[in-house]
């Protein structure tokens, strides 16, 4: 079944819902990533606190983005010292990622518009978020796909042909 989810509903479904779904892997890619805060019990947290306890209990995060994280991510990147220490969390920067899609335990994805941003997928007010809009999925025909090209990326299959090369500050391959 895919479905069509707008604002504040990508928030609700993809990272209420969806994200702390993931039982074997978790991949994420966006072409911006920004200090994104996210509901957690009665309170809000970075998002990468959601990230941290998916590591603990065994998920596998592939994070592929485009640029480097602003300086509020950065701080609270340094609170979770399990994500740069754990084998099961991996972050890609490719210059040239523009998708934005998450894709959980092979069985779902969403793809859409929302960059990995508070205003994108967060929990901003209606009156303060972007507007945005994508689809949720389960049809194997086109997980298969999106998989297989995520996975090309992530291995750095487009690196060898890559004509912007000269502004990636850390090639895949």
């Amino acid at each position: 079944m895919t479905t069509l989810l707008l604002n504040e509903d990508i928030y609700k479904r993809v990272i209420q819902e969806l994200v702390p779904s993931a039982k074997k892997f978790l991949w994420i890619v966006t072409a911006d990533i920004k200090d994104l805060h996210v509901s957690k019990g009665r309170r809000f947290v970075p998002f990468l606190e959601i990230l941290r306890d998916l590591v603990e209990e065994g998920v596998a995060i592939r994070l592929i983005h485009a640029k480097e994280p602003g300086p509020r991510f950065r701080k609270d990147f340094d609170k979770y010292p399990v994500l740069a220490q754990s084998d099961l969390f991996e972050r890609i920067l490719c210059p040239r990622v523009h998708t934005k899609a998450v894709i959980v335990d092979g069985n779902v994805a969403f793809v859409g518009s929302p960059n990995l941003t508070g205003a994108g997928m967060g929990a901003k007010s209606p009156l303060k978020r972007n507007f945005e809009a994508g689809f949720i999925t389960d049809d194997r025909a086109s997980l298969k796909p999106l998989m297989d090209w995520v996975d090309a990326l992530y291995l750095g299959d487009f690196c060898g042909a890559c004509q912007r090369r000269e502004f990636c500050p850390d090639p895949i391959a």
